[in-house]
C-alpha cells in the first residue's frame, strides 16, 4: 500500500492542496503559544488552522484570542466544554473544509518551517494519507531529543505488535473520516491507535512515507504518563486490534518494548559519535 518516495510525481495543483489543520487544547497557557508560532513560521499558507479548546480557565483562550489578527483570517477556533481530546479533535474534523486534514497537539510544535510544504508535496490522486517521524524533546530549550521515532520501515501489519506511525504526522484525507468513522470516545488513550487500525489495515488507506521528523513532542503526554497509563494504552490497543479483526495479546505488544531500548542505545551511541 505503501508508495515509494521515488515515485514523488505531484502536480502543481496537488501542491495547492487546502490543509485543514487542527489543535486541541486544555488548560495550555504555557505550550500553545510555542504550538501557534510553530504554524505561523510554515512556508505553505493554503492553511485552515482550527483550534478546539476544552474551556479553559487558565489563559489559554486569552492566547488564541491574541493571534487571530497574526492568522489573517485563517484562523477559526471554539471555547467549550468537551469530553476529552478525541472529542475536540472530531469537533475539529467536523469544523474542517480542507482537502486534507492534520493534527498539532497543543504541546507539540512543528520541527521546522517546511512541515506542510513536504506533507501538500507527497499528496497525489493516487494517495489517501501520509505520515512521517517524530522526535521526544525535553530540556528548558527543548533541544534534547531523548527519542527519535522512524516509521521508514512500518508497515500495517505490525499494528499488530503494537508499531503504528507518529500519529501527530498522519495527515489524511478528510473525506476518509466521513467514509470510516471519527475517534472513538469511548477509549482513554488508544483512540488514536484503534483509528489507524481501522484506516489503515482494516480500510487499506493508499499511504505514502515521508523521510523527515515534522513533529517535536514533548514527554509527559497522555500515553507516556507512567506505568499506569502504560498498562491502560496496551489494553486498549488489543482492543482496538480485536474490534477490527486482527489478533494480538498483550505479550506481543510486550516486545515492542525490546525494540525502545535498542533504540535508546542507538541514540546515545549516535550522541557520543
Amino acid at each position: 500500500m505503501e508508495r515509494s518516495e521515488a515515485a514523488l510525481n505531484v502536480s502543481a495543483a496537488n501542491q495547492k492542496m487546502r490543509i485543514s489543520l487542527i489543535t486541541a487544547c486544555y488548560n495550555s497557557v504555557d505550550v500553545i503559544s510555542h504550538a501557534m508560532d510553530s504554524v505561523l513560521a510554515q512556508s505553505y499558507t493554503d492553511v485552515e488552522y482550527i483550534v478546539v479548546d476544552g474551556g479553559s480557565s487558565d489563559g489559554t483562550v486569552e492566547v488564541i484570542k491574541a493571534y487571530e489578527e497574526r492568522f489573517e483570517g485563517r484562523l477559526r477556533w471554539v471555547s467549550e466544554p468537551d469530553q476529552g481530546l478525541y472529542d475536540a479533535l472530531n469537533k475539529g474534523i467536523r469544523m474542517a473544509t480542507g482537502e486534507v486534514v492534520g493534527i498539532l497537539n497543543g504541546d507539540d510544535f512543528f520541527r521546522h518551517g517546511s512541515v506542510l510544504e513536504e506533507v501538500a508535496k507527497s499528496f497525489s490522486d493516487d494517495v489517501d494519507a501520509v505520515y512521517a517521524d517524530i522526535r521526544f524533546v525535553k530540556g528548558e530549550k527543548l533541544d534534547q531529543v531523548t527519542r527519535y521515532y522512524s516509521a521508514k520501515r512500518w508497515k500495517p501489519w505490525m499494528l499488530r505488535w503494537g508499531y503504528m506511525p507518529p500519529h501527530p504526522t498522519f495527515y489524511c484525507r478528510r473525506e476518509k473520516f466521513e467514509e470510516l468513522g471519527f475517534y472513538k470516545l469511548d477509549y482513554q488513550i488508544a483512540a488514536d491507535y484503534e483509528l489507524l487500525i481501522r484506516f489503515l489495515w482494516k480500510g487499506g488507506l493508499k499511504t505514502r512515507y515521508i523521510n523527515d521528523a515534522l513533529i517535536d513532542m514533548r514527554l509527559g503526554g497522555l500515553s507516556t504518563n507512567g506505568v499506569a497509563s502504560t498498562l491502560t494504552l496496551n489494553r486498549e490497543i488489543v482492543r482496538g486490534n480485536r474490534e477490527n479483526g486482527v489478533y494480538t495479546n498483550l505479550l506481543m505488544l510486550c516486545l515492542k518494548y525490546f525494540f525502545k531500548v535498542w533504540e535508546l542505545k542507538k541514540l546515545r551511541f549516535l550522541r557520543r559519535g
